[in-house]
């Protein structure tokens, strides 16, 4: 058995390239004061960055799941990073961006179809349901680095380019650790399904469609809240990122509202 993918089925969306392409053109805008609205720019940097670690954690899903011995993955085209290939759009894109935008806060979404039933062994269905997180985590340890390594220093002047880049860190933060959660629907649990009695992930499935929504619904709790964020804040601190500078990067993403700093 072959677990390997057509050149046109690993060939990069032009889709995908669009969102890279978004991502570097407002990030240098935000960082050279380029752009006539700074806040539209801040947004569409952490907008289009979320997108492509969007289609990265999905990536990781399929690459894995590839190897794992789903070899159905790449005539589904999701090894082409095309947000428009996953199986349920809404929950891929639209639903985590909303988050961000309500509750400045990044949670994926599911999306990649994995036929199951084509992957021997509990270890590698555990692997695939952890890949995307561990995307996620190394995406936010990319973003962070500038300030660990003192690349990145706040000061006025650069201060909506270093706080996008927080809140972009912070949403990955939150990412990895909500979707490690092992609740039905999310990575979490299907990291620990395979080890499960067939008897408990019968009676958990029905659940799996409402988790998602489930845990975004307790984080509205002030005090789930305050804690939750208490928690991503010591960790982003821990990698050198200023204390609320990623609450400044929230406000300059919601330009609606106006200069945070004026």
């Amino acid at each position: 058995m072959t677990t390997a993918a057509t050149r046109s089925e690993r060939q990069i969306s032009p889709i995908f390239l669009g969102l890279v392409a978004i991502m570097a053109v407002s990030g240098w805008a935000v960082w050279t004061d380029f752009s006539t609205s700074t806040g539209f720019a801040v947004f569409l940097f952490v907008v289009s960055g979320w997108v492509v670690s969007l289609c990265l954690h999905e990536y990781a899903h399929a690459r894995t799941a590839l190897h794992g011995g789903d070899i159905s993955i790449g005539a589904k085209g999701y090894l082409t990073l095309n947000p428009l290939k996953y199986t349920h759009a809404l929950l891929s894109v639209v639903l985590p961006v909303i988050f961000v935008i309500l509750g400045g806060i990044g949670l994926p979404g599911g999306a990649v179809f994995i036929e199951r039933g084509r992957i021997r062994g509990r270890w590698k269905h555990s692997l695939i349901s952890a890949a995307g997180p561990l995307t996620n985590v190394l995406f936010a340890i990319a973003l962070m680095l500038p300030f660990t390594l003192g690349v990145i220093t706040l000061d006025r002047t650069n201060a909506p380019f270093a706080s996008a880049l927080a809140f972009l860190a912070m949403l990955q933060v939150t990412a990895a650790i909500l979707n490690l959660l092992p609740v039905p629907g999310l990575d979490g649990y299907g990291v620990i399904e395979p080890w499960l009695s067939y008897r408990t992930r019968r009676q958990l499935e029905p659940f799996g469609q409402f988790g998602l929504l489930a845990v975004f619904g307790v984080l509205w709790i002030p005090e789930v809240n305050a804690a939750f964020f208490g928690f991503v804040d010591s960790v982003t601190a821990a990698f050198g990122i200023p204390d609320g500078l990623s609450g400044l990067g929230y406000a300059f993403f919601q330009f609606w509202k106006g200069d945070p700093l004026s």
